[in-house]
């Protein structure tokens, strides 16, 4: 039977890992001048990678033995963790309404057009905020989480 120690440590180097990929494909988003459908879908390859890594362990490991340990800091782990799901969820009501608006606009295929983003429609503005928002949110509580995580790993495998 595989011990405890190796599952928290398989997943503290799996949630550890994640964290390249996920500023990586943030850094990619940055520094295009322009948001073409390659842009986008080489961005997406390191943030899916990124998410993968984080929420296997989460699924597979920590999920489950959330009953046994509820209270005190793994709670506030927890919550965090949740909440950071959620901000994701939130930011995700931003980019597929985003994705939309420009796959119609064709500005994927064709990025030269003179469009405005904001012009694209209506709600773009809201769109986009939910977004930033919403990735800012995940990214503060991902780190909270696991920073936590870090020292719960330290504290009762480690020490």
């Amino acid at each position: 039977m595989v011990s405890d120690t190796t599952f928290a440590t398989t997943a503290a180097v799996l949630v550890t890992a994640s964290f390249p990929f996920y500023l990586y494909g943030a850094w990619i988003m940055i520094d295009a001048e322009t948001v073409t459908w390659d842009v986008l879908t080489y961005h997406l390859k390191f943030i899916v990678v990124g998410l993968t890594l984080n929420t296997v362990p989460v699924v597979t490991w920590m999920a489950p033995r959330l009953l046994e340990q509820f209270g005190g800091l793994f709670a506030l782990h927890a919550v965090l963790g949740l909440q950071a799901y959620a901000m994701l969820i939130f930011a995700l009501t931003g980019i597929v309404r985003i994705f939309q608006a420009k796959h119609n606009a064709n500005l994927y295929r064709d990025p030269d057009q003179d469009v405005d983003l904001d012009d694209l429609h209506e709600n773009m503005g809201a769109w986009r905020g939910r977004l930033r928002i919403g990735v800012f949110g995940y990214v503060l509580f991902w780190i909270g989480a696991y920073v936590l995580g870090v020292y719960q790993y330290l504290t009762g495998y480690v020490v």
